[in-house]
């Protein structure tokens, strides 16, 4: 057996379109007779889109025979699909931190934080966002939920304080702690 044979390869699959019962079921199945895993996924419908973005892997045949079919399944499902082959992640040691945020909803709150976070050199592995209305009064709120990536070397304390202070001068109620799995 070659390298190529063994060695597992990386597909990033990226789908959007129309929600509609099924797709989860056309893509995993896709993902299974072409003898692919899918390693991580995120899907979620936004308004009335689905959307869908995974890591599948597989030999080097198997990501090839996959490639071929999304096409099809694309337009028999009706979806934007764009494909990339990717590497393993680089594993160098790091901590990981959830951060929350919940505060009146304007805009900017994604980029202002974000900003913080790419200042201070940090990676931010997971984003999530949402709005809701508050209980009595109906006010639109905003929530983000993040996963963070520290370096070993960071000073947790030192950052927490920094963080918490850039939130208090913007309005926004925050939590940063160790992510419990």
């Amino acid at each position: 057996m070659s390298k190529s044979e063994t060695t597992p390869n990386f597909l990033v699959i990226s789908s959007i379109g129309t929600d509609q019962p099924g797709i989860v079921n056309e893509i995993a199945k896709a993902c299974s007779s072409n003898q692919c895993n899918i390693i991580d996924s995120r899907m979620t419908v936004l308004g009335g889109e689905f959307a869908v973005i995974m890591m599948v892997s597989g030999n080097w045949d198997a990501i090839g025979k996959l490639e071929s079919t999304l096409p099809a399944l694309s337009k028999k499902l009706n979806l934007t699909t764009t494909i990339k082959h990717t590497n393993a992640r680089n594993s160098a040691p790091a901590l990981a931190y959830s951060v929350n945020v919940v505060a009146l909803d304007n805009p900017g709150i994604v980029h202002d934080i974000a900003q913080y976070f790419s200042q201070q050199n940090i990676n931010i592995d997971d984003l999530q966002t949402g709005t809701y209305s508050a209980p009595h009064t109906g006010t639109q709120m905003f929530n983000l939920m993040m996963t963070i990536r520290l370096s070993a070397d960071t000073h947790i304390a030192s950052l927490r304080e920094e963080f918490m202070e850039f939130c208090d001068e913007l309005n926004l109620d925050a939590i940063i702690e160790p992510l419990r799995l």
